[in-house]
């Protein structure tokens, strides 16, 4: 199962993509039920901070494709800017720029490919362990 939609870099991009994850969420189901709200509440964490990075550090558009294979989510998102994503160190009294760190805590790292005009991140989630 598969679900993508683009945007045009504005700040209204995020709120629209957690609600393609919480509609994406609705229809994969669990065992014939929805997902738990847990599971759809890390999602569409994991989906914001990605794309308010796309919307933050480029003047273009962007997108988010969300594939389900078994029980793993894929979430990619892409935009027009090649600059690379930065992990920064912990550091809890530094305010903003978590967002890398929150994703690799809860995504246990993410990849990065270049496109032809920019780049695109792919994360993984396992959605049982989003339940727990």
């Amino acid at each position: 199962m598969r679900s993508s939609e683009s945007y045009l870099g504005e700040p209204g991009a995020v709120a629209a993509a957690r609600h393609l994850a919480a509609r994406f969420l609705s229809r994969v189901g669990m065992g014939g039920a929805a997902a738990a709200e847990q599971t759809v509440q890390i999602v569409q964490l994991v989906v914001s901070e990605l794309v308010t990075n796309a919307v933050r550090h480029t003047d273009g558009p962007c997108g988010v494709d969300l594939e389900l294979t078994g029980q793993t989510v894929a979430i990619t998102v892409w935009d027009t800017s090649p600059q690379l994503p930065v992990v920064t160190e912990h550091d809890p009294t530094r305010v903003g720029r978590h967002g890398m760190e929150i994703i690799t805590a809860l995504c246990g790292g993410f990849q990065v490919a270049r496109r032809e005009a920019g780049k695109q991140i792919t994360v993984r989630l396992l959605l049982a362990d989003a339940a727990v």
